[in-house]
């Protein structure tokens, strides 16, 4: 009886463990679209596979090596959006891929146009969850940025944030994160344009999904041609990832979302920086500098009567100069773009004039970034504003009220931020 029951409770826990193992598998499934009855390469996501895999999948089903050149191309370079795109490809091998394969994780929730050009997308992706991707063409430059999404939500509750606002969901795989940038390179393809830029500013906080986003950016860089230091990576200030970052050594641009440099109003509005000071953030930006040869970025939403008076631009210039050269750091201020749970106002004009004056005298590179996008909710830190909608069957997405925007006019030309990363960028 003792030893029935003994076993008893070792087969149902060897039940409660197969289950678990199972519900684990079939939750990756449903993330990667990976059809949980398929064989090697059958239902494998085709923005999964690098090139090298690509051709080790052609060749394990049978095929000539040149079919998986044809697929990489259509995919890469003449910017195929489905498998019935790939005309060069006979029929009957079209129809296999979409039988076997699976053209993508993501799918299109909803498109809004800004009347500035920028273009924002909700992604749907296979579990459900849903990401947010801004392209945003200029019309005076050959200039063609994405910005994109690490993470499903954010789990680093910054205040004046819309997705800090809605709380994280998931990790975003590396497949997940490259075909974002990877459907706007093949949008821009078909209008005979090119990718230029991508910033690692949409939703979620890419240094807490590290391993992912560097294996998008290698992704990015091998299929998509783009340079390191055309890609950016913005983090609220995670410092031992800042710090492997700079052993790493690749090149990317990075930018710090700073916005206050006293710890108890930087914690007030950045929960992260409970865990390690301004002056920790900042030595630690001075390694990384140091280490990379890179200018680090230093993100700057000016608040009104919070961070944007002479006083704090005197110590913000101070602090920087302490820590890093001046020619290894940027400032890159943007009046606050509004959200709904977070109340206070941006700068004006004058106030943003002033800040910036000041950054200068004290020799601090310093410029404003083009606000664009507000009409759609596709500002900085707007992110995931709409997406409780999306989540709400029957109420439809629409184009919101426009804000007061910021009176370029009155800055001199010389203060809009012209680098190779966005004049429009999201934290």
């Amino acid at each position: 009886m003792r030893g029935d029951n003994k076993r008893e409770s070792k087969g149902t826990s060897g039940k409660g463990s197969t289950e678990r193992l199972a519900a684990k598998r079939n939750r990756e499934e449903r993330e990667t679209g990976r059809d949980p009855k398929s064989k090697k390469w059958g239902g494998q996501n085709i923005f999964a596979l690098t090139s090298e895999q690509l051709e080790q999948m052609v060749k394990d089903m049978g095929l000539p090596a040149y079919r998986a050149r044809q697929i990489y191309s259509n995919l890469y370079e003449r910017g195929a959006l489905s498998y019935e795109e790939m005309t060069d490809l006979p029929k009957s091998l079209r129809q296999r891929l979409e039988t076997e394969t699976v053209f993508g994780s993501l799918s299109v929730a909803d498109e809004q146009v800004s009347r500035d050009g920028t273009i924002k997308r909700a992604y749907a992706l296979r579990d459900g969850q849903l990401i947010e991707t801004v392209l945003m063409p200029y019309s005076d430059s050959n200039r063609r940025t994405v910005c994109i999404s690490s993470q499903a939500g954010c789990a680093q509750g910054c205040k004046f944030c819309a997705t800090g606002q809605m709380g994280f969901a998931r990790q975003l795989r590396p497949e997940e994160i490259f075909e974002q940038a990877a459907r706007a390179s093949a949008w821009l393809r078909k209008r005979g344009e090119r990718l230029s830029n991508v910033v690692f500013m949409g939703m979620g906080e890419p240094l807490a999904n590290y391993d992912n986003v560097m294996a998008a950016v290698d992704r990015l860089q091998a299929d998509l041609g783009i340079g390191a230091r055309h890609i950016t990576i913005s983090t609220v200030g995670l410092l031992d990832r800042i710090r492997k970052l700079s052993l790493e050594n690749r090149q990317v641009t990075l930018a710090v979302s700073l916005h206050s440099v006293r710890d108890r109003e930087r914690s007030a509005m950045i929960p992260a920086n409970q865990k390690a000071s301004v002056r920790e953030l900042l030595v630690t930006c001075g390694t990384y500098a140091s280490m990379t040869g890179r200018r680090i970025t230093f993100e700057w939403a000016l608040i009104r009567g919070k961070n944007d008076t002479p006083a704090e631009a005197e110590l913000l210039a101070k602090l920087l100069r302490a820590h890093l050269p001046r020619h290894m750091c940027h400032v890159n201020v943007i009046p606050l773009n509004p959200t709904p749970g977070f109340a206070e106002r941006e700068t004006g004009t004058e106030g943003v004039r002033k800040f910036l004056d000041v950054l200068e005298r004290q020799g601090i590179s310093a410029t404003c970034r083009v606000r664009r996008g507000l009409d759609i909710s596709a500002g900085c830190g707007q992110l995931a504003t709409e997406l409780e909608r999306l989540k709400n069957k029957g109420v439809p997405v629409g184009v919101g009220d426009m804000y007061e925007d910021y009176d370029l006019g009155k800055i001199p030309s010389r203060e809009i931020f012209q680098e190779d990363i966005s004049d429009l960028s999201f934290s």
